[in-house]
């Protein structure tokens, strides 16, 4: 164990009695801020786990002044349906909170062969921690992933429901080249290991892309990705997030994050003349893509989603990002 995670360790924890006979095999962690309702919902989902596989729960707070999400899990596992720990990440940001879950993970289960991750806005579905682990045994995956499927809060249009940022990225079981959200995954704990620390890059904290860059980074160590279909969770999406508005600069988001992870990875001079080709490339194929998208009946709306990513990456080539997730 590194000095750094060696420092993030829980500083309030509530173990509590397993929910399976057994060491425990796998760790779900949760990192929450500000959402204690959902979260105490997603600790309900996971109690309902009807799993063969024993498990425990890591729940980081990142509202260190606050501390509701602190004080909901630790209700949680003294009611005695989970086991589990609760502590809190002073430092603000989403990649900070996770690396903290990992450390804590890491060193108070050791035997736990491994790491899953749910966001305090989600329900897992009864058989969501099972099926993701037999896949990865069945399959011999280091990394598995699944469905995320919206609920919206409110009515929305058709151009919103139907829109690229609330849909999986892939619709069947099975090997895939790269998963891309930490919402709904596990990995396993040797696979891990092979990772430079910190896992998740800090500089995505307010940006959002930290999974993407995470899962990226797995990409080129060599680790292998499966999709797992049945594995899936319910993601509660409020009404500030369906607004025209918001799903806009989400999708320029989008374009940021991956250039961000492009340029990064380019450490030769041939490697960033082909990031610059691929952004000189991306606007006539997103164009492209979009007229596709037409005639497949899929709205204006919808289809401008691949227009406005490469608009993204090109701003972001400029220097202009958008940060959606530094609390205010």
């Amino acid at each position: 164990m590194s000095a750094v995670m060696s420092s993030i360790l829980p500083q309030r924890a509530a173990p509590a009695p397993a929910v399976a006979a057994g060491p425990v095999s796998a760790v779900v962690m949760i990192p929450t801020f500000r959402r204690p309702a959902m979260l105490a919902a997603t600790l309900d989902s996971l109690a309902r786990q009807q799993a063969a596989t024993p498990f425990a729960i890591v729940v980081v707070d990142n509202d260190a002044a606050g501390r509701e999400g602190l004080a909901t899990a630790e209700a949680a596992f003294a009611a005695g349906s989970l086991e589990g720990l609760a502590l809190t990440e002073p430092r603000q940001g989403n990649c900070h909170a996770i690396n903290a879950a990992l450390a804590a993970a890491l060193a108070h289960y050791p035997q736990a062969r491994y790491l899953l991750m749910i966001d305090d806005d989600e329900i897992a579905s009864p058989f969501w921690l099972q099926r993701l682990v037999d896949a990865a045994e069945r399959h011999g995956a280091d990394v598995v992933g699944g469905p995320v499927w919206p609920v919206f809060a409110g009515a929305v249009p058709p151009r919103v429901a139907a829109h690229p940022v609330f849909r999986p990225a892939f619709a069947e079981s099975g090997p895939v080249p790269m998963i891309y959200g930490s919402g709904n995954f596990l990995i396993r704990r040797s696979a891990l290991a092979r990772l430079a620390e910190p896992a998740f890059d800090t500089r995505f904290n307010f940006l959002g892309g930290g999974d993407t860059d995470f899962f990226t980074r797995c990409r080129r160590a060599g680790l292998s990705f499966h999709w797992e279909s049945s594995a899936h969770i319910r993601e509660t999406v409020p009404a500030t997030r369906t607004t025209t508005g918001w799903i806009l600069r989400r999708s320029l988001r989008i374009g940021a994050i991956n250039y961000l992870i492009d340029r990064r990875g380019a450490a030769t001079l041939a490697q960033r003349l082909r990031v610059g080709a691929k952004n000189a490339a991306l606007l006539p194929v997103s164009l492209t893509r979009a007229a596709r998208d037409l005639a497949h009946g899929r709205g204006l709306f919808p289809a401008s989603h691949h227009v406005v990513v490469a608009f993204g990456r090109i701003l972001a080539s400029l220097g202009v990002e958008t940060e959606q997730y530094r609390a205010r």
